[in-house]
């Protein structure tokens, strides 16, 4: 039977402890060197480096010629269902799923709860 998934925020990630007890977001072990004793790396300079989020509702596939009859109003049936997770991407890498919903803030504006961190518990394992 498959674990229920337990909703995970960003403040979770940034918080969470490697083996050693060292919050991820703030060090990283640096490459192993000739010097012992060598200091973690500070990740600040890497934390500010933006990238582009995507979120993917699904995907279709279909023939040329088909794309070119499309017209204003088409409707293109996706492979995902209405409810299912979708898939935020970044840099062409699902990284999570979440559900989508109508940011508090601005009811004209979708956003993404995540509920999936994806490949989070086995990078953690090793």
């Amino acid at each position: 039977m498959k674990k229920p998934i337990q909703p995970v925020t960003m403040s979770d990630l940034a918080t969470a402890d490697a083996p050693d007890g060292v919050p991820f977001a703030e060090t990283i072990d640096a490459p192993a060197s000739s010097e012992a004793g060598s200091e973690p790396l500070n990740l600040d300079a890497v934390m500010r480096i933006p990238v582009t989020i995507q979120v993917v509702l699904g995907s279709a596939s279909m023939q040329v010629a088909n794309l070119m009859k499309l017209r204003r109003g088409a409707v293109v049936q996706l492979d995902h269902r209405v409810g299912e997770p979708v898939d935020v991407v970044v840099n062409g890498r699902i990284v999570a799923r979440g559900e989508v919903v109508i940011v508090e803030d601005d009811a004209s504006r979708f956003g993404v709860s995540l509920t999936e961190i994806v490949g989070l518990q086995s990078k953690f394992a090793e």
